[in-house]
């Protein structure tokens, strides 16, 4: 049933002329998905893996994230209204809490201390959204946090009472694009409210709670990238050429040569000068070169880059990792890159089902020690059992936990990679109608 729903409506807005992104996050990764024209893009094309999208081994349900034209997005959250009723559907609450900046402020406004004072403590704690650093581990590693609360007693009640406080709920929001859709008034199955800035009723349960209630999430997201396409494909039709971006040849050598001098402004995904600078060293070839760049441009990954590109031109030999593996990482030049190549190799290698091993990337994500040795000594055990030697199985099982910290989905890299490539498409070729469309949405 969910997969029709989402492909019911992803039908009638593409009936309706609103663009829908190829594909986005792990879902790429479903044959269903794209045969259901859920997706556009071929998962067997793109070696990508439905394990990542749907675990057969661990209990969960479905989640399609779906770009939509930004202008028109709210057309088929509309559509979606009247077809279940305006009471079977709504959004989720989100709750903020109070992170480590942001309660030293609030707690220090509440203490009356002085703003510029309060804002230099704040400012000691490092700043980092994805994974944001507790109190308790900025005061440790911040030894100017003792120094300002010995010469103040008010700033040690200060940090105190902050660390109390920390992690909890600050406030209410609506989530950006979560809906969830019942089969009968939502409000016989969890308390709703209404948001004032919405006209669309909203759960009190958040994400979490909403799934343990029996509701499903879909997430309707604006893309101005997709606003940008349909604007330019208009503007070149005028001149009586029809382009359509789901056949456009991926191997056109101008988009390429284009990309490789750098001439990325307005080009999805690859137009900062970090980027820029990259895909002058990389010089891509191919869609698969733009699907790495698009995982590996990240902290963290992108120390790899320059290897990824000595490699690419010869300047320097690929390394083999082990002869069993060694072709699942070719297209990315020896570097693990993904998630789906972290779940392969441990399939090959050490005998895991998909689903096992999707479980296992989890596991070498979160770090948590007592489920790590678990998958340890199944990960070697199972290598042992298929002729790897035992320090390097462990060897094999470390490198994995090192890049699991921050591979990439290939899926969403893929899907993701293709609008990068359409947009650079018809700059390269048609530069007048493409960069009047970025800029007419960049003045609107």
């Amino acid at each position: 049933g969910y997969f029709l729903i989402v492909a019911d409506f992803i039908k009638w807005a593409k009936s309706q002329g609103i663009p829908v992104g190829p594909g986005r996050g792990s879902g790429a990764g479903s044959l269903v998905a794209y045969s259901t024209t859920i997706t556009d893009i071929d998962p067997l094309r793109f070696s990508l893996l439905f394990e990542r999208f749907l675990n057969p081994d661990r209990v969960s349900m479905p989640d399609f994230d779906i770009d939509f034209c930004q202008d028109r997005r709210e057309e088929v959250i509309r559509y979606v209204q009247q077809k279940y009723g305006r009471d079977q559907v709504g959004q989720i609450i989100t709750f903020g809490t109070l992170q480590a900046r942001a309660v030293l402020r609030d707690v220090g406004r509440v203490l009356q201390m002085p703003y510029g004072q309060v804002d230099k403590l704040s400012k000691m704690v490092p700043q980092n959204p994805a994974n944001p650093v507790k109190l308790a581990d900025a005061i440790a590693n911040e030894p100017r946090f003792a120094e300002e609360a010995e010469k103040e007693p008010i700033v040690q009640t200060l940090l105190d009472t902050a660390q109390k406080l920390e992690g909890l709920y600050r406030h209410a929001s609506t989530h950006a694009a979560g809906i969830v859709i019942g089969d009968r008034p939502l409000s016989e199955l969890v308390p709703m409210y209404r948001d004032p800035r919405s006209d669309m009723p909203v759960t009190q349960f958040n994400m979490k709670y909403v799934e343990q209630a029996g509701l499903v999430k879909f997430d309707f997201l604006g893309l101005k990238t997709l606003t940008v396409l349909e604007t330019a494909v208009k503007l070149i039709r005028r001149r009586g050429v029809d382009i359509d971006l789901a056949t456009i040849p991926l191997d056109d050598k101008e988009t390429y040569s284009m990309l490789s001098r750098g001439e990325v402004v307005g080009v999805f995904q690859v137009e900062s000068a970090g980027m820029r600078k990259a895909l002058i060293g990389m010089r891509p070839d191919c869609i698969e070169d733009i699907i790495a760049l698009v995982a590996l441009y990240r902290p963290g990954p992108m120390e790899n880059i320059p290897t990824y590109n000595a490699r690419k031109h010869g300047e320097e030999e690929m390394a083999s990792i082990h002869p069993k593996i060694d072709h699942l990482v070719k297209e990315t030049q020896g570097v693990i890159v993904y998630q789906e190549q972290v779940m392969q190799i441990a399939q090959e290698l050490s005998g895991y089902s998909l689903g096992e091993a999707d479980l296992l990337r989890r596991a070498m994500g979160k770090k948590i020690r007592a489920e790590m040795d678990k998958q340890r000594e199944r990960f070697v055990s199972g290598a042992v059992e298929r002729g790897v030697s035992k320090p390097q199985a462990d060897f094999i099982f470390d490198l994995l936990a090192k890049f699991a910290d921050y591979g990439f989905n290939k899926s969403h890299a893929a899907a993701y990679a293709v609008v990068s490539y359409q947009t650079a498409y018809l700059k390269a070729h048609y530069p007048v109608e493409f960069l009047a469309a970025s800029m007419t949405l960049d003045m609107s």
